[in-house]
């Protein structure tokens, strides 16, 4: 396993669609490691493939509950709204207001590409929702209720 370098805001690789996984290769397996560890040595809650240079329709989330692995996620379901911040590792030190849907359901494929549905309520469906939009080539900047927040500032405020 590895720690694999993040792509930030203004990479290329950011903006495009990913493409299907169609098996789960010893690479795609590694993928996963890696994302994992990456993911956890950062710090975030959610983390996609493309964030690491890699156009795969893979994505790995803990929201405090133990690792999800999420491979050609798609979002079959929607409820609700919610407003809250977000940030996210390929913008580092910002965080925004953004509004997701309340409750997601999604259908995905597990590590041994057998089928399965996740839903999320909260912080789990903003996750799902912002990290399948980074599949689609989408970042959650592009969807911002105001201006673009330093973290740093906004830890200050709330004190």
């Amino acid at each position: 396993m590895a720690i694999r370098k993040l792509r930030v805001v203004g990479d290329e690789v950011l903006t495009k669609v990913c493409k299907p996984v169609k098996e789960c290769t010893p690479r795609v397996q590694e993928l996963i490691e890696d994302m994992l560890e990456t993911m956890y040595d950062y710090g975030g809650v959610g983390l996609a493939a493309p964030q690491v240079g890699v156009l795969k329709r893979i994505i790995v989330i803990d929201v405090g509950e133990g690792p999800l692995v999420l491979i050609n996620p798609e979002i079959i379901e929607t409820e609700g709204e919610q407003e809250g911040e977000e940030g996210c590792l390929s913008v580092p030190g910002k965080v925004g207001i953004v509004k997701r849907p309340h409750r997601t359901k999604v259908k995905a494929y597990d590590q041994n590409m057998e089928e399965y549905i996740i839903e999320g309520t909260e912080l789990l469906s903003r996750a799902l929702c912002h990290e399948i939009d980074h599949l689609n080539g989408k970042m959650y900047l592009e969807v911002l209720e105001g201006e673009l927040m330093d973290l740093e500032e906004l830890q200050e405020l709330k004190k």
